[in-house]
């Protein structure tokens, strides 16, 4: 928390692109980030922004808030019937946080926020967040700083409502990151050294109940700090890779562990605000208005057991099982990979 809470004390202070955003937002939020005072703006060292669409009214958690930032810019999106928790380790930031909190509440027009000092991985010492109360959790580069993520997965499993989804951007590993480079303090705190494996992420995720976890974006980390990169060099970990990535996990209890194949489609409506076009749930996963999209079990009960069953109609049941889903691999899921060509989902840099 030193490092977050007095290493650093604005965003340029960061000495990697992993917590920074190449890929400028969309025009929505950009007009709800010109609402936001710029205080909160300046201690923002996130990857991005990780709300999902179709939040209107709902109830977001976002771990590892910060001064705020996402939780103001979700409370616009949520609107006066929806509310947003902010939870953070860091004194110096929810301090920016909550001294805020009527500037914002004067802009919006409603205050509909609230923040708690605490650890993520220790969920259960708040008391007001009840099981199965909230519709969302977000997460923006926070969860590879945590010692426990496993504990952080189960917290979050628990707290979503069925249907629920916890959507979060961070950083992953192309293979398991050495106890030595861990153990690293500038690594650590610019959410590199504790990047998951991600093939480790992807069993834990299972493990904590998210059974069928969804890949959204992903991108490369480069190191350009030199003297980060002649460090990890010298410690003999050069060809060491890292991924800003987006997943989404749904709270589902009817997902199974593989995409199985039911003989299941999906018509989208063109009903999801900003999407009329076409939307996607995840990077192999695009429906265009209209078209007859052939899916798994899962991305059927992902799509009518959720908040998105309203923009669909459903074709099929789960009476006939064809076999595995064609294309459902296990190999390293970031198109962004060497191994996979290099081409990024998103726009490049840093972490979603």
């Amino acid at each position: 928390s030193n490092y977050y809470g007095q290493t650093l004390q604005k965003s340029e202070d960061l000495q990697t692109n992993a917590c920074c955003t190449a890929a400028s937002p969309a025009p929505h939020i950009r007009s709800a980030i010109a609402n936001i005072h710029p205080s909160v703006i300046a201690k923002y060292y996130g990857c991005g922004f990780c709300v999902p669409d179709e939040v209107e009214g709902m109830t977001i958690l976002d771990l590892g808030c910060g001064a705020g930032r996402d939780v103001y810019i979700a409370s616009q999106l949520v609107g006066p019937k929806g509310r947003v928790i902010g939870v953070d380790m860091t004194e110096e930031q929810l301090k920016v946080a909550r001294e805020t909190q009527p500037y914002h509440a004067e802009k919006f027009g409603y205050d509909n926020v609230e923040f708690h000092l605490g650890l993520i991985e220790k969920l259960d010492d708040i008391e007001s967040l009840k099981d199965g109360s909230v519709d969302i959790i977000i997460s923006n580069c926070v969860i590879n700083l945590c010692p426990d993520k496993e504990a952080v997965l189960k917290s979050c499993h628990r707290l979503l409502k069925p249907g629920g989804e916890l959507y979060f951007s961070d950083v992953y590993a192309s293979r398991r990151v050495p106890e030595e480079l861990q153990k690293d303090e500038v690594l650590w705190g610019e959410c590199l050294s504790g990047a998951l494996y991600w093939n480790d992420f992807q069993n834990m995720a299972k493990r904590c109940g998210f059974k069928d976890p969804r890949l959204v974006e992903d991108a490369p980390i480069t190191v350009e700090n030199k003297k980060i990169q002649e460090r990890m060099e010298a410690m003999g970990h050069k060809n060491l890779e890292f991924y800003s990535a987006t997943y989404r996990l749904f709270q589902l209890d009817c997902l199974e562990p593989h995409c199985e194949d039911y003989g299941q489609a999906v018509i989208y409506k063109g009903t999801i605000p900003r999407f009329e076009s076409g939307w996607a749930l995840d990077d192999h996963h695009y429906m265009e208005k209209g078209k007859v999209f052939p899916v798994c079990g899962n991305t059927y009960n992902m799509l009518k057991e959720t908040r998105f069953a309203q923009h669909f109609d459903f074709i099929g049941d789960f009476s006939t099982h064809y076999g595995i889903f064609d294309g459902c691999g296990t190999s390293m899921p970031f198109k962004s990979s060497q191994e996979n060509g290099g081409v990024s989902t998103k726009g490049g840099g840093g972490c979603c």
